[in-house]
């Protein structure tokens, strides 16, 4: 069973969010915070398997909860997707940056939602690739030197399908070669960066331009 918090200052979307996730057969719903300083402490205090995250919520706002929750620093992470209806470049940057395993709009529909929260558990597809790819194409942020990271032609060439939102048996396909074998290149690409799931890798390639 997939343990979920939904935390969102509007009642309407937590009980919208809520009948989704309760109507799947392996979900169910632990808790509800509106406002961020709740969210910390429900999710440090009930440890849920993924947190669905607003941004713009009163006391604490979403981004610094993540921050607490799963960013730098922080010794034993938490799933969070982050669900909300802005998706300014600042927003998804820090998002990322702060180790947020997807980035969700409130207009995605239900499927999505409920994709995201198994993407999220499965810690492979984290989110539809789709939309991780076009949010990610917007942000300018500045260019890195050129760093390969000590990866081989061979993992950046995974990278940087990854960062074009293609899915293992994608990029298996294009590069011809097993999908076992791009499960183990993404696990040494995982380590030399480091990075703890396809968005934060995506996100290093984007950063350093390494995709058009």
């Amino acid at each position: 069973m997939i343990r979920v918090l939904i935390a969102d200052d509007q009642a309407m979307v937590r009980t919208g969010f809520g009948m989704i996730i309760g109507a799947q057969s392996d979900m169910a719903v632990v808790g509800e915070a509106a406002d961020g300083v709740e969210a910390v402490e429900l999710a440090r205090r009930l440890r849920p398997d993924v947190v669905l995250l607003d941004i713009r919520m009163p006391r604490l706002d979403g981004l610094e909860a993540l921050r607490l929750l799963a960013g730098p620093g922080v010794a034993d992470p938490i799933r969070v997707v982050v669900v909300t209806t802005f998706d300014l470049d600042e927003y998804v940057h820090t998002a990322l940056s702060n180790g947020a395993c997807g980035f969700l709009l409130k207009d995605s529909g239900p499927a999505l939602l409920v994709e995201a929260v198994r993407a999220a558990v499965s810690g492979d597809a984290l989110i539809s690739p789709s939309i991780t790819v076009r949010l990610l194409e917007h942000l300018s942020p500045p260019a890195f030197p050129h760093d390969d990271a000590g990866l081989s032609p061979r993992e950046l060439d995974v990278v940087r399908l990854v960062a074009r939102g293609l899915t293992n048996a994608e990029i298996a396909a294009r590069l011809f070669i097993a999908v076992g074998t791009v499960k183990t290149h993404l696990a040494s690409v995982q380590m030399k960066l480091p990075a703890r799931n396809r968005v934060e890798i995506a996100a290093w390639a984007w950063e350093r331009r390494l995709v058009s």
